[in-house]
Order: C-alpha cells, then structure tokens, then sequence
C-alpha cells in the first residue's frame, strides 16, 4: 500500500489537546458567526469575537405546552449556572428601553407582540454586558417559527434547546391549580406543591387564563407551533416527558466481553485469564490492562475512537489507564435507586431449553409452561446484588472525584431518554456555571 494513501495514527496528544482547549467548538462558533454576520473585514471580526470569550457560557432555549413546568426548569436553571432568564414578560418589564415601553404599549391593547417586536427586545437585552458575559436562558421563546428564523438571521445560535412534553389531560389538571405569589413570583399547585407557610398561603393568587377551556386553546395554539419550531433546531433538541417531578426532569467496548475472547481465541492473555474464570474469581487490573490496551490499540479504535462499559471499576484501574496514556474525554455515571435495581434485577430470568432471557415484569414470558421452567441467576439474587450494589458506590466516589468532569444522569428513566442524555452530553455538553 502506498504510505500516502494509508490510514494515519493521530498522536493521542493532539485530540485531548483540541478537547481539552475547546478547539473545534471555537473553530465551529466562529465559523458560524462569520457566515451568519458576514464582516467586510473578517480580521478584526475574529480578534473581537475570541476576545469576547464567551462561547461557552449558557445559551438555552425552554419550549414547552401551559403547565408544563418551563418556567420552573428555567428559573432552576438560572440558579444553577448564574445565568439571566429571559421571557417575554421580562423583557417587556424592562425599564429605560423605549422598545420595552412600545411592547407594553402594544401588549396592554392586543395581549400580543408582533413578532418582528419581541425579537427585537432579545436582540437588545443579549447585547446587554451581563447576557454577553453570563449567558442567557429563553422561557418560551421563539413562540412561532417565523420568531425561530428571525432570532436566527440576528445570529443568535442556542446551544440547546429543551422541549418539555406531557399529556394535555396531565397539562390542564396542573394548570387549574396553579397559584402564584404576587411579591416573590414563585409558582405553587394546590396538590403538587403548596407552601407550609400561611403568610404564603394567604396570599396566593390565580393567574388568569386558566380555565380548561383557556388551556385547551393555548394547547392546541401550542401544538400547531412547536411542529414547526423544531425543524429551525436540528441536532441540538432535547424532547423531555415533564409528566414526573421536576426535580427528575432536572458504553460499547465491554472488558467483560473482550476477557472472554481473549480466553475463547486461546491467546497468551486468554490462558492467563482462564484460571479467574474457572475459579469465577477477579481478573487482576495488570492482566484487564493489557487485555485493554491491545485492542485499544487496534486501528478502529485509533480512527473512531472506544467506548468503555463498566470500566474502570475503581481508582487504582483509572490511575493505571492515565498513566498508560488512555484519558476518555467523557465520563458518564448512572444513578439508579437501590429499590429499582432490586426490581430490575432480581426478576430476570433464562429459559434452559432455548437461553431466551425474560423478565417478570417488563418481558414476561409467553405461557405459563415456559414460565414454570424458568431459572434464576445465582448472581441475580438480592443478597448479591446488594453486595455488588454497595462495592459500586463506595468506588464511585473516588471515581468521580477522579474523573472531575465527569456527568451524573438519572438512570431511572426509559432507555430512550437516558441515551439522548448520554447522546447529548457526547454531542454538546452542558454548558457549566460562569463565576
């Protein structure tokens, strides 16, 4: 093969450098600035824009139908990166903008804002030295998706847009018992979260339009809208089920699998590695390491990168990766309720005659003959799994302590869900909380 034409071993060096500098996030952001503004002069446009620095700071979108907690996630949100809300009643409120006084002008006599107005109001407060520096979340909007495309022609490029999703039955029981605290803003529910207080309490009140007929319109207003918004924002939407507490809506190469090919292709590493598995003993970390490194080494790997699943178990194993030069550029941990472990682990069984694997719960089996013959792991046992359970968190500490940037996702949820968040931290991490 002529050495022109074949593959190239990038030094490990050269992408951890561009990850850990944000290289190709800078280059992406640039570029795209530079299209969207299109300077006479692009020099002194480019200088600008690194000496602004803020590419990185929040920059989120929150759509969603009535009820469906945006505003709370938003206003969550803020707290949590120290970042500026924006919403519509925000903006309007603003004071010393003559663009703000034409808006309540016009709200208070057609309770709506022309499109071309309401964008204009983003435009001026992103300029704002607090929305350059810290960033900026959007409450609902764009409303529409003519909103959607002028935001884009200004330039203004969220780097994640989150859409809220529930039941409309779900949506119009939350909306008719929500209450509002006219001094501090905060939302409360009559059934899912009344204040203890009862200086609060006293004087809650409810904001208009939420009658279920009033909701109904603003649903079905909502759904014809949103359909249209989205295909503004590929790749970077984020569809979330808001029909669970808020505070919830707030790998693949496997060493497992790798010791037993290395053990079934009868190589050096697989005879040393079969007296562990015959024993049903632990693989030492020396011996997972080389298994590791060679087909880390291999030329997919090289190209397109790996995905570990499991591993590394503890601290001593991270070490012993860093120190071989292997350093994942995403870190991603689990949580899983010990309760919802039990369930999804002790009612899994294998039928002898065919190996299909069943659940009693989730994928149970067909007849009752099958289900009369089923068996259950020995591993699969409470005793076990509480054992291995409780091995796993005391190393998780020290891993993610070792791992800094590590990202802990709520396991507890459908698969579907848990991948886009795995996908999207992988695609576009979340942005991290300015000082």
């Amino acid at each position: 093969m002529d050495a022109t034409t074949a593959p190239h071993r990038i030094p490990p060096e050269m992408p951890q450098y561009g990850e850990a500098n944000h290289v190709f996030e800078l280059m992406q952001n640039m570029l795209e600035q530079l299209l969207i503004q299109q300077p006479e002069d692009p020099i002194p446009f480019m200088i600008e824009h690194l000496q602004r620095d803020n590419d990185y700071v929040p920059k989120i979108v929150i759509l969603g139908p009535p009820a469906s907690g945006k505003t709370t996630i938003a206003m969550w949100l803020r707290k949590h990166l120290n970042s500026n809300l924006l919403s519509v009643e925000s903006l309007m409120a603003k004071e010393y903008s003559s663009l703000a006084a034409d808006a309540r002008t016009h709200y208070q006599k057609f309770q709506t804002l022309p499109d071309m107005l309401l964008v204009r109001l983003v435009q001026e407060r992103l300029r704002e030295e607090d929305c350059v520096r810290r960033g900026w979340i959007l409450d609902g909007i764009p409303e529409t998706r003519e909103q959607a495309l002028l935001i884009q022609t200004l330039g203004v490029s969220p780097r994640h847009v989150i859409v809220l999703s529930a039941p409309d039955a779900v949506l119009i029981e939350r909306n008719l018992g929500k209450r509002i605290d006219p001094q501090t803003g905060e939302i409360y529910h009559t059934i899912f979260d009344w204040p203890p207080e009862s200086e609060i309490q006293n004087r809650l009140i409810a904001p208009a339009g939420i009658s279920e007929g009033e909701t109904a319109r603003r649903l079905l207003e909502y759904h014809r809208n949103i359909v249209r918004i989205l295909p503004s924002y590929p790749k970077i939407v984020k569809v979330i089920t808001a029909d669970q507490p808020c505070v919830d809506v707030f790998y693949q190469v496997c060493c497992g699998q790798l010791l037993k090919e290395a053990m079934a292709d009868k190589s050096k590493y697989g005879e040393m590695i079969r007296p562990f598995f015959e024993k049903e003993t632990a693989v030492p970390s020396y011996i997972i390491m080389k298994v590791l490194r060679q087909r880390l080494d291999q030329q997919d790997c090289v190209e397109r990168g790996w995905v570990l699943h499991g591993f590394p178990r503890d601290r001593d194993q991270a070490c012993l990766m860093d120190s071989m030069g292997y350093k994942p550029n995403r870190v991603f941990f689990l949580n899983v309720p010990f309760d919802s472990i039990i369930e999804r682990l002790t009612l899994r069984r294998t039928d002898p005659v065919t190996g299909e694997r069943s659940h009693l719960m989730y994928k149970p089996p067909p007849t009752m003959e099958i289900q009369a013959r089923l068996l259950q792991s020995p591993k699969d046992s409470e005793e076990q799994i509480r054992l291995r359970t409780e091995l796993f968190y005391r190393n998780s500490a020290e891993l993610q302590e070792f791992y800094g940037q590590a990202i802990t996702l709520n396991g507890d949820q459908d698969p579907y869900t848990v991948f886009e968040y795995i996908e999207s931290g992988i695609i576009n991490p979340l942005p991290k909380k300015v000082p």
